[in-house]
C-alpha cells in the first residue's frame, strides 16, 4: 500500500495536467489543492513504511480518499459527458471502498 500511494504521490508532479482535468470546477487553486494532496500522498507512503507512524498513516489515508472521492465522481461525469473512459472511471468508484478497507485494516 505504501507503493501505491507513493507512486500515486509523485503523479501528482509528474502529471499534473491529468489532476488538473478531473479537479471539479468548485475547488479553489487546484494547483495548489494537486500539490498538497502530491505532497500528502508521498507521506502517507513513507508514513505506512515506518511501524510507529502506520496506523496515522492509515487513519490519513482514510481521510484522504473521502476527501477525493468527489473528484473521482466528477471524473466518471466528465467522462460519461463526452463517452470516453466511462467503463474504467466508474470502476474506480467502488474501488475507493476496496481502499478505504485496506487502509483500515492498517489502523
Amino acid at each position: 500500500m505504501a507503493a501505491f500511494y507513493l507512486y500515486a504521490g509523485v503523479s501528482h508532479f509528474r502529471n499534473p495536467r491529468f489532476f488538473l482535468k478531473i479537479t471539479p470546477p468548485w475547488v479553489p487553486s487546484p494547483d495548489k489543492v494537486n500539490i498538497f494532496v502530491g505532497i500528502a500522498e508521498i507521506l502517507i507512503g513513507i508514513g505506512l513504511i515506518i511501524p510507529a507512524t502506520r496506523s496515522i498513516s492509515a487513519w490519513a489515508t482514510i481521510a484522504l480518499l473521502i476527501a477525493v472521492f468527489p473528484a473521482n465522481l466528477y471524473h466518471h461525469q466528465k467522462a460519461r459527458a463526452k463517452g470516453k473512459h466511462v467503463v474504467p472511471t466508474l470502476i474506480r468508484l467502488p474501488i475507493q471502498l476496496l481502499l478505504l478497507w485496506w487502509a483500515y485494516s492498517y489502523t
